[in-house]
Protein backbone atom coordinates (compact mmCIF):
# COMPACT_ATOMS: atom_id res chain seq x y z
CA UNK A 1 0.00 0.00 0.00
CA UNK A 2 1.65 3.46 -1.07
CA UNK A 3 1.21 5.56 1.78
CA UNK A 4 2.20 7.44 5.11
CA UNK A 5 3.84 4.77 7.57
CA UNK A 6 3.67 5.51 10.40
CA UNK A 7 6.00 4.36 13.52
CA UNK A 8 4.03 3.40 16.90
CA UNK A 9 6.32 3.63 20.07
CA UNK A 10 5.86 2.22 23.40
CA UNK A 11 2.55 3.94 24.65
CA UNK A 12 1.67 4.00 28.72
CA UNK A 13 -0.33 6.89 30.12
CA UNK A 14 1.52 9.47 31.30
CA UNK A 15 1.54 13.45 29.88
CA UNK A 16 4.30 12.46 27.55
CA UNK A 17 2.48 9.30 25.84
CA UNK A 18 -0.20 11.95 25.14
CA UNK A 19 1.71 13.84 23.96
CA UNK A 20 3.16 11.56 21.48
CA UNK A 21 -0.41 10.41 20.59
CA UNK A 22 -1.53 14.33 19.68
CA UNK A 23 2.13 14.43 17.55
CA UNK A 24 0.32 11.05 15.67
CA UNK A 25 -3.02 12.52 15.06
CA UNK A 26 -1.13 15.68 13.84
CA UNK A 27 0.34 13.51 11.04
CA UNK A 28 -2.42 12.06 9.77
CA UNK A 29 -4.63 15.05 10.09
CA UNK A 30 -5.37 15.57 6.28
CA UNK A 31 -8.03 14.54 3.65
CA UNK A 32 -7.41 11.57 1.31
CA UNK A 33 -4.08 10.20 3.11
CA UNK A 34 -3.48 6.37 3.44
CA UNK A 35 -1.46 5.16 6.82
CA UNK A 36 0.37 2.20 8.03
CA UNK A 37 1.05 2.01 11.45
CA UNK A 38 4.33 0.27 12.40
CA UNK A 39 4.28 -1.72 15.91
CA UNK A 40 8.14 -3.01 15.25
CA UNK A 41 9.17 -0.43 18.13
CA UNK A 42 6.05 -0.96 20.24
CA UNK A 43 6.80 -2.53 23.80
CA UNK A 44 3.19 -1.58 25.47
CA UNK A 45 0.14 -0.04 24.81
CA UNK A 46 -2.26 1.43 27.49
CA UNK A 47 -5.72 2.01 27.32
CA UNK A 48 -5.76 5.15 26.35
CA UNK A 49 -3.58 4.23 22.97
CA UNK A 50 -5.68 2.00 21.87
CA UNK A 51 -8.52 3.58 22.22
CA UNK A 52 -7.21 6.86 20.56
CA UNK A 53 -5.45 4.78 17.92
CA UNK A 54 -8.70 2.73 17.16
CA UNK A 55 -10.72 5.83 16.94
CA UNK A 56 -7.38 7.77 14.67
CA UNK A 57 -7.92 4.79 12.05
CA UNK A 58 -11.73 5.60 11.62
CA UNK A 59 -11.38 9.38 11.50
CA UNK A 60 -8.65 8.38 8.73
CA UNK A 61 -11.70 6.09 6.99
CA UNK A 62 -13.97 9.15 7.50
CA UNK A 63 -11.61 11.31 5.41
CA UNK A 64 -11.60 8.52 2.41
CA UNK A 65 -8.16 7.35 3.31
CA UNK A 66 -7.25 3.55 4.33
CA UNK A 67 -5.59 2.41 7.02
CA UNK A 68 -3.51 -0.98 7.68
CA UNK A 69 -2.61 -1.98 10.54
CA UNK A 70 0.79 -4.11 9.75
CA UNK A 71 0.55 -7.33 12.11
CA UNK A 72 3.69 -8.65 10.67
CA UNK A 73 5.38 -5.80 12.31
CA UNK A 74 4.43 -6.37 16.14
CA UNK A 75 7.79 -8.07 17.44
CA UNK A 76 6.41 -8.25 20.70
CA UNK A 77 4.32 -10.80 21.58
CA UNK A 78 2.75 -9.67 24.97
CA UNK A 79 1.25 -6.31 22.66
CA UNK A 80 -0.49 -8.55 20.56
CA UNK A 81 -2.10 -10.78 23.49
CA UNK A 82 -3.26 -7.74 24.66
CA UNK A 83 -5.02 -6.30 22.04
CA UNK A 84 -6.43 -9.59 20.81
CA UNK A 85 -7.76 -10.16 23.95
CA UNK A 86 -9.86 -6.47 24.35
CA UNK A 87 -10.82 -6.94 21.09
CA UNK A 88 -8.92 -4.31 19.10
CA UNK A 89 -6.99 -6.22 16.60
CA UNK A 90 -10.67 -7.93 15.58
CA UNK A 91 -12.33 -4.70 14.83
CA UNK A 92 -9.59 -4.23 12.18
CA UNK A 93 -9.62 -7.20 10.44
CA UNK A 94 -6.94 -9.53 12.25
CA UNK A 95 -7.80 -13.12 12.93
CA UNK A 96 -8.75 -13.43 16.76
CA UNK A 97 -12.08 -12.87 18.53
CA UNK A 98 -11.80 -11.26 21.76
CA UNK A 99 -11.75 -13.16 25.34
CA UNK A 100 -12.90 -12.23 28.98
CA UNK A 101 -9.55 -11.46 31.04
CA UNK A 102 -8.06 -8.59 32.37
CA UNK A 103 -9.66 -5.97 30.23
CA UNK A 104 -12.14 -3.75 29.72
CA UNK A 105 -13.10 -4.17 25.46
CA UNK A 106 -12.25 -2.03 23.00
CA UNK A 107 -15.73 -0.48 21.96
CA UNK A 108 -16.64 2.00 19.39
CA UNK A 109 -19.77 3.78 20.14
CA UNK A 110 -21.49 4.90 16.52
CA UNK A 111 -24.48 6.28 18.25
CA UNK A 112 -26.10 7.12 21.61
CA UNK A 113 -26.87 3.86 22.43
CA UNK A 114 -27.71 3.92 25.95
CA UNK A 115 -28.61 0.36 26.87
CA UNK A 116 -25.48 -0.88 25.12
CA UNK A 117 -22.95 1.97 27.22
CA UNK A 118 -25.13 1.26 30.19
CA UNK A 119 -24.41 -2.50 29.88
CA UNK A 120 -21.19 -1.69 28.77
CA UNK A 121 -19.85 0.44 31.66
CA UNK A 122 -21.31 -1.79 34.53
CA UNK A 123 -20.62 -5.25 33.86
CA UNK A 124 -17.03 -4.60 32.23
CA UNK A 125 -15.85 -1.96 33.67
CA UNK A 126 -17.01 -1.04 37.41
CA UNK A 127 -19.59 -3.37 38.35
CA UNK A 128 -16.91 -6.38 37.43
CA UNK A 129 -15.95 -6.92 40.65
CA UNK A 130 -12.33 -5.16 40.61
CA UNK A 131 -13.72 -2.54 43.30
CA UNK A 132 -16.31 -3.58 45.26
CA UNK A 133 -19.26 -1.09 44.87
CA UNK A 134 -22.86 -1.75 45.91
CA UNK A 135 -25.36 -2.21 42.89
CA UNK A 136 -26.87 1.31 43.83
CA UNK A 137 -23.43 2.90 43.87
CA UNK A 138 -22.44 0.90 40.61
CA UNK A 139 -25.42 2.06 38.26
CA UNK A 140 -24.67 5.74 40.27
CA UNK A 141 -21.44 5.89 38.80
CA UNK A 142 -22.41 3.68 35.61
CA UNK A 143 -24.93 6.54 34.88
CA UNK A 144 -22.34 9.39 35.66
CA UNK A 145 -19.66 8.16 33.25
CA UNK A 146 -23.19 7.13 30.48
CA UNK A 147 -23.31 11.17 30.82
CA UNK A 148 -19.85 11.39 29.52
CA UNK A 149 -20.80 9.77 26.18
CA UNK A 150 -23.90 11.82 25.86
CA UNK A 151 -21.61 15.07 25.87
CA UNK A 152 -19.62 13.62 23.65
CA UNK A 153 -22.65 13.08 21.23
CA UNK A 154 -24.39 16.25 22.09
CA UNK A 155 -22.03 18.65 22.41
CA UNK A 156 -18.97 17.60 20.59
CA UNK A 157 -19.80 17.20 17.31
CA UNK A 158 -17.95 13.89 16.88
CA UNK A 159 -18.84 12.45 13.42
CA UNK A 160 -17.57 9.17 14.06
CA UNK A 161 -18.37 7.94 17.54
CA UNK A 162 -16.95 7.41 20.87
CA UNK A 163 -13.91 4.83 21.74
CA UNK A 164 -13.07 3.01 24.62
CA UNK A 165 -11.08 0.81 26.13
CA UNK A 166 -9.70 0.17 29.74
CA UNK A 167 -7.78 -3.16 32.05
CA UNK A 168 -7.25 -4.01 35.19
CA UNK A 169 -3.37 -4.26 36.03
CA UNK A 170 -2.72 -6.55 38.78
CA UNK A 171 0.83 -5.48 39.73
CA UNK A 172 -0.13 -1.88 40.54
CA UNK A 173 -3.62 -2.73 41.81
CA UNK A 174 -5.26 -0.34 38.97
CA UNK A 175 -8.40 -0.36 37.19
CA UNK A 176 -8.34 2.02 33.79
CA UNK A 177 -10.69 3.09 31.74
CA UNK A 178 -10.06 5.46 28.82
CA UNK A 179 -12.99 7.33 26.52
CA UNK A 180 -11.95 9.19 23.35
CA UNK A 181 -13.65 11.50 21.05
CA UNK A 182 -12.33 13.44 17.86
CA UNK A 183 -14.93 16.43 18.37
CA UNK A 184 -14.13 19.72 18.58
CA UNK A 185 -12.97 19.90 22.24
CA UNK A 186 -14.37 20.91 25.17
CA UNK A 187 -12.23 24.80 25.19
CA UNK A 188 -13.51 25.35 21.99
CA UNK A 189 -17.34 24.66 22.65
CA UNK A 190 -17.15 26.95 25.74
CA UNK A 191 -15.36 29.65 23.60
CA UNK A 192 -18.22 29.55 20.97
CA UNK A 193 -20.73 29.53 23.83
CA UNK A 194 -19.42 32.38 25.91
CA UNK A 195 -18.84 34.47 22.74
CA UNK A 196 -22.35 35.68 22.85
CA UNK A 197 -21.42 37.21 26.52
CA UNK A 198 -17.93 37.63 26.12
CA UNK A 199 -17.73 38.58 22.77
CA UNK A 200 -15.96 37.11 20.08
CA UNK A 201 -12.23 38.18 20.33
CA UNK A 202 -12.41 37.81 24.28
CA UNK A 203 -13.92 34.57 23.76
CA UNK A 204 -11.18 32.95 21.53
CA UNK A 205 -8.16 34.30 23.62
CA UNK A 206 -9.79 32.11 26.66
CA UNK A 207 -7.63 29.37 28.11
CA UNK A 208 -7.87 25.63 27.42
CA UNK A 209 -7.21 25.49 31.75
CA UNK A 210 -9.99 28.32 32.17
CA UNK A 211 -12.65 26.60 29.98
CA UNK A 212 -11.68 23.32 31.18
CA UNK A 213 -12.60 24.72 35.11
CA UNK A 214 -15.62 26.08 33.73
CA UNK A 215 -17.02 22.84 32.33
CA UNK A 216 -16.17 21.28 34.98
CA UNK A 217 -18.13 23.75 37.76
CA UNK A 218 -21.32 22.67 38.90
CA UNK A 219 -24.48 24.08 37.36
CA UNK A 220 -22.46 25.33 34.52
CA UNK A 221 -23.81 23.70 30.92
CA UNK A 222 -23.40 24.84 27.68
CA UNK A 223 -27.22 23.97 26.48
CA UNK A 224 -29.36 26.99 26.08
CA UNK A 225 -32.92 24.95 26.69
CA UNK A 226 -32.63 25.80 29.88
CA UNK A 227 -31.78 22.26 31.14
CA UNK A 228 -28.34 22.45 33.41
CA UNK A 229 -26.87 19.16 32.22
CA UNK A 230 -23.62 20.49 32.17
CA UNK A 231 -20.42 17.38 32.99
CA UNK A 232 -22.86 16.36 35.45
CA UNK A 233 -19.42 14.48 36.84
CA UNK A 234 -19.92 15.64 40.86
CA UNK A 235 -20.60 12.23 41.92
CA UNK A 236 -17.75 10.91 40.09
CA UNK A 237 -15.52 13.02 41.48
CA UNK A 238 -16.27 12.13 44.88
CA UNK A 239 -15.90 8.84 44.43
CA UNK A 240 -12.42 9.05 42.74
CA UNK A 241 -11.41 11.05 45.54
CA UNK A 242 -12.48 8.76 48.14
CA UNK A 243 -10.91 6.10 45.91
CA UNK A 244 -8.18 7.60 45.79
CA UNK A 245 -8.18 7.42 42.53
CA UNK A 246 -7.55 9.46 39.70
CA UNK A 247 -9.87 11.53 36.17
CA UNK A 248 -7.91 13.35 33.70
CA UNK A 249 -9.02 15.02 30.49
CA UNK A 250 -7.10 16.40 27.85
CA UNK A 251 -9.05 18.58 25.71
CA UNK A 252 -7.74 21.24 23.04
CA UNK A 253 -4.90 23.03 25.17
CA UNK A 254 -6.45 22.53 28.07
CA UNK A 255 -5.79 19.43 30.35
CA UNK A 256 -7.30 18.59 33.89
CA UNK A 257 -6.64 16.20 36.63
CA UNK A 258 -9.17 15.87 39.75
CA UNK A 259 -7.72 13.52 42.52
CA UNK A 260 -7.64 13.32 46.18
CA UNK A 261 -5.91 16.75 46.47
CA UNK A 262 -8.41 18.56 44.41
CA UNK A 263 -9.18 19.94 40.90
CA UNK A 264 -6.09 21.29 39.12
CA UNK A 265 -6.61 23.18 35.68
CA UNK A 266 -3.27 23.09 33.51
CA UNK A 267 -3.11 24.94 29.54
CA UNK A 268 -1.10 22.55 27.47
CA UNK A 269 2.23 22.96 24.79
CA UNK A 270 0.30 20.98 22.22
CA UNK A 271 -3.27 21.26 20.73
CA UNK A 272 -5.99 18.10 20.22
CA UNK A 273 -9.15 18.41 18.12
CA UNK A 274 -10.95 15.52 20.74
CA UNK A 275 -11.38 15.06 24.19
CA UNK A 276 -10.03 12.21 26.02
CA UNK A 277 -11.48 11.34 29.56
CA UNK A 278 -9.02 8.74 31.19
CA UNK A 279 -10.01 7.26 34.54
CA UNK A 280 -7.79 5.48 37.36
CA UNK A 281 -9.21 3.82 40.24
CA UNK A 282 -7.68 1.33 42.85
CA UNK A 283 -8.72 -1.73 44.10
CA UNK A 284 -8.29 -1.89 47.42
CA UNK A 285 -10.67 -4.27 50.20
CA UNK A 286 -13.30 -1.47 50.63
CA UNK A 287 -16.91 -1.87 50.10
CA UNK A 288 -17.69 1.19 48.53
CA UNK A 289 -21.50 2.38 49.66
CA UNK A 290 -23.42 5.06 49.41
CA UNK A 291 -24.35 6.82 53.31
CA UNK A 292 -27.35 6.39 53.50
CA UNK A 293 -26.85 2.67 52.73
CA UNK A 294 -26.58 -0.49 54.79
CA UNK A 295 -23.07 -2.09 55.32
CA UNK A 296 -23.32 -5.69 53.76
CA UNK A 297 -22.98 -8.41 56.75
Amino acid sequence: MAGKVIPIPTLNDGPRDFDRLFSIWKQVNNDFEDVCFDFSKCRFLRPNAVAFLGGLARLIEYRAGIVVFDWDTFRNSAVMVNICQNGFAGNFGYHASGWDGNSIPYRETTFLDMNGIMDYLTYNWIGKGWVNVSERLRDAIAGRMWEIYNNAFEHSGTKIGVFSCGQYFKTSNELVLSVVDFGQGIPNKIRAFLRHQTGEDRASKLAGAYCLKWAFTSGYSTCIDGVARGLGLDLLKEFIRVNQGKMEVYSNDGYAIIDRDGDRYFNTGFVFDGTIMHITLRRDERFYIFQDETKRA
